[in-house]
């Protein structure tokens, strides 16, 4: 495992969502298009990560508190099963199953996860309703597996997005394992 924090700035608080035609886990070919009009949080994760495990239950209820208002959350997984069998699409369906995720998507290229610059999982994005970038950082402030969340940061720049307010902070790190790209 290598330890890193999303500090690469591919997008920009305002850049356009990158275009993806992915499969999901139950074998649909979902893209970013199927979103038109929705506020979407993509987050770039794996069964694997011991520091994507502990927020696996409250990316579940972003979905469920925030699907409601018109918000999309789409689970991509760039890592390589080939080398991390955890991570391989059955192990994703279990997930999706267990967490009730409704988008899990496979990059199995691993374009989309370096068109977003996605460097570690979890590593969030949240795109407005026309797709524009207002937010790339931590879900929370729980940096170790261990640890318990007392700022929930993803929530907060939601909150104010839907309100229409600014997010204070557009881009505050979040820290997981790298991402796992193919040789």
């Amino acid at each position: 495992m290598v330890l890193l924090h999303s500090d690469a700035h591919q997008l920009t608080s305002g850049s356009s969502a990158p275009h993806f035609s992915l499969k999901n886990i139950d074998g649909k070919t979902i893209s970013l298009a199927d979103f038109n009009g929705k506020a979407l949080i993509v987050i770039f994760i794996c069964n694997h990560c011991p520091y994507v495990k502990p927020k696996m239950q409250e990316i579940a209820d972003l979905q469920n508190i925030y699907t409601s208002k018109g918000v999309a959350v789409i689970c991509i997984n760039p890592n390589d099963p080939t080398h991390y069998p955890e991570d391989n699409a059955e192990h994703m369906q279990q997930i999706a199953k267990t967490f009730g995720y409704r988008y899990y998507l496979i990059d199995e290229t691993q374009e989309i996860a370096r068109a977003y610059g996605a460097t570690c999982t979890p590593d969030p994005f949240v795109f407005d309703q026309q797709h524009k970038l207002i937010y790339h950082g931590r879900i929370n402030d729980a940096m170790n597996p261990p640890d318990k969340p007392t700022k929930h940061d993803l929530k907060e720049a939601l909150d104010a997005m839907l309100a229409k307010r600014s997010v204070k902070d557009w881009f505050v790190p979040s820290m997981g394992c790298s991402i796992k790209w193919k040789e």
